[in-house]
């Protein structure tokens, strides 16, 4: 029961609506309790010859008290659930906010998959806990405790110890099935887990698969992962289903016992035939708190399985911590003497960095790929933490400015541009959803991509579809950027974000950004045409700067920009031939 001890948080912050719930159960519980002792004095009415209208009264009382038990159930239900339902929703954005404050470090080491089923599933068996599980376990104990006292208070304690000799078997049994669950439950959890990552990556590959005529193979895979599953889910519904024999064999073990001492009761006019219906009956309304119970351990056990699962999610510490109080004035960046290597990795990413970028300013990142320069993107935005002092903004460093205002200073465009399912508008309009019509339609000028956008079916609300697969990769590249223009933060990013686009197409969206002074500029590109105006370029490689200098500089130098710009500059003559 550990379970609702972690959970007793909610259980405070909502104890009005659990209490009046809770209420409505204990007035429903001993209504019921009234129902089998009104039903035992009909009987001993009826037997005996002085019987007159009474059973009729008893008959009325009855049917009020089912009236009465309909409308309490009807209502600790609504309240009851409806509070539990809370609890999951209150759950899943404590998780989204844990999601959207980690760093790429916990990413890499968490599947989507994973991610979403704990999402789902696992607080799904959370929120059943605290609304079917409260219920099964305050109603059943509320009813079994109340049974026992008409059991043995108002009929026959002898008959009610004989008749409870079964009972502590049934105890051990719910135990031990009990235990199995949570194990076997546990193991259906982290199955689905890859089963829904498996899933969603095969979603997102699909056309991959289809490209290299992998259908049969990954359908194998998948497959046998869906078997594994399949197989840990029935080892829970087999467990579970030995709660049921277990209570039937009790009861019955007990009602046999009942029957047969009760009877020898009679003959020796120790009991009365009504007395014995109604401890007939009380003995079955034990069967709901058997089942209850069973079903308690069980909800409860797939509770606690999802909750430890969900819980060390959320105890993870932030991979990026965000301490800082100071809000960004300046946008000048200076990076001096940048180490940085990988958790896990004993190669160094990048070693002995340094530039700056004042204001207005454009900066050219080149080098071969895995030169390192994404990790440096990255590292300026803080997705990851470097030595204090490393890198800093406005002659602060990172670590001192508030994580959200941080980013907001860097509008970043990456080669893979994501798109969301909604309106080509409203994807333009991410980073600044009050932009009116106007201007959304002047930023997608500015990246070359109105002509686009005007000749589509619904124009700028048509619908891109999921991640904008429904766009070719130069025009998501092209809104990506439109996007990043709208937003007007001090700093452009953009990595390697014009490799989709033709060289006529390219140089008319650098000729805009040019006439944007007030924005300062990063731009990674492997096609070199793209850094020409650049203030100062850094050539990377292996984390290190090799070259640095303007592209007239660096054009005229031996070394790896001069060979590849010639080399891209005769491929340039040779395409236009």
């Amino acid at each position: 029961m550990q379970l609702f001890w972690q959970l007793g948080w909610f259980f405070k912050a909502h104890w009005r609506t659990y209490s009046l719930s809770l209420a409505m159960l204990a007035a429903v519980a001993v209504m019921n309790m009234a129902i089998p002792y009104l039903i035992g004095k009909a009987v001993d009415r009826l037997v005996t010859p002085a019987a007159g209208q009474a059973e009729g009264r008893y008959l009325l009382w009855i049917m009020l008290l089912g009236l009465a038990i309909y409308l309490l159930r009807l209502g600790w239900r609504w309240i009851l659930f409806g509070t539990s339902y809370r609890l999951g929703n209150q759950l899943r954005r404590r998780f989204y906010q844990r999601l959207t404050r980690q760093g790429q470090a916990f990413y890499s080491r968490h599947n989507t998959g994973d991610l979403m089923a704990r999402a789902t599933n696992d607080i799904d068996a959370i929120e059943m806990a605290a609304g079917e599980g409260v219920l099964t376990g305050f109603d059943g104990l509320l009813t079994l405790v109340l049974v026992l006292i008409m059991m043995f208070g108002f009929i026959d304690w002898r008959l009610a110890l004989v008749a409870l000799l079964p009972f502590p078997l049934m105890g051990w049994c719910f135990y031990r099935i009990s235990n199995a669950i949570h194990h076997h439950f546990k193991a259906a959890l982290e199955q689905f887990s890859v089963l829904n990552d498996k899933t969603q990556e095969a979603i997102a590959g699909v056309r991959m698969v289809k490209a290299m005529g992998r259908e049969q193979i990954e359908s194998k895979a998948f497959d046998r992962i869906a078997e594994q599953a399949a197989e840990r889910n029935f080892l829970v519904a087999r467990t579970e289903a030995l709660y049921e024999p277990v209570v039937f064999l009790s009861m019955s073990a007990a009602l046999l016992l009942t029957v047969s001492f009760g009877a020898w009761l009679i003959w020796y006019q120790q009991l009365t035939v009504g007395q014995l219906t109604s401890f007939t009956l009380y003995l079955v309304q034990l069967i709901w708190p058997m089942f209850a119970f069973g079903w308690l351990l069980n909800i409860v056990e797939r509770g606690s399985a999802a909750l430890t699962r969900v819980d060390s999610l959320l105890a993870i510490p932030d991979s990026v911590p965000d301490l800082g109080l100071r809000e960004p004035v300046s946008c000048a960046l200076a990076v001096a003497e940048l180490d940085f290597s990988y958790p896990g990795s004993r190669q160094a990413a990048l070693r002995q960095l340094h530039f700056t970028l004042g204001q207005g300013q454009v900066l050219g990142l080149a080098g071969p790929t895995g030169a390192g320069k994404s990790t440096l993107l990255q590292l300026l935005m803080r997705y990851w933490d470097t030595a204090p002092g490393q890198i800093r903004l406005g002659g602060h460093g990172l670590a001192e400015y508030r994580l959200d205002s941080l980013r907001r200073q860097f509008a970043y465009v990456p080669q893979d541009a994501f798109l969301f399912s909604a309106s080509i508008a409203d994807n333009i309009a991410l980073g600044r959803p009050d932009a009116d019509r106007e201007q959304i339609i002047e930023a997608a000028r500015l990246a070359c991509v109105h002509q686009d956008i005007a000749q589509l079916p619904d124009g700028y609300d048509t619908q891109v579809g999921e991640r904008g697969l429904t766009l070719s990769g130069g025009q998501r590249q092209r809104l990506a950027i439109a996007r990043a223009l709208l937003s007007q933060a001090p700093i452009l990013v953009l990595d390697d974000a014009l490799s989709a686009v033709d060289v006529h197409t390219e140089q008319a969206i650098l000729g805009h950004l040019r006439s944007r002074r007030h924005q300062s500029c990063i731009i990674v590109s492997h096609r070199l045409s793209a850094l020409e105006h650049a203030d100062q370029i850094l050539v990377l490689n292996h984390g290190r700067v090799l070259q640095r200098g303007s592209h007239a500089e660096l054009s005229r130098q031996d070394g790896w920009y001069r060979r590849m710009w010639t080399y891209q500059q005769l491929e340039a003559v040779l395409d236009e031939a």
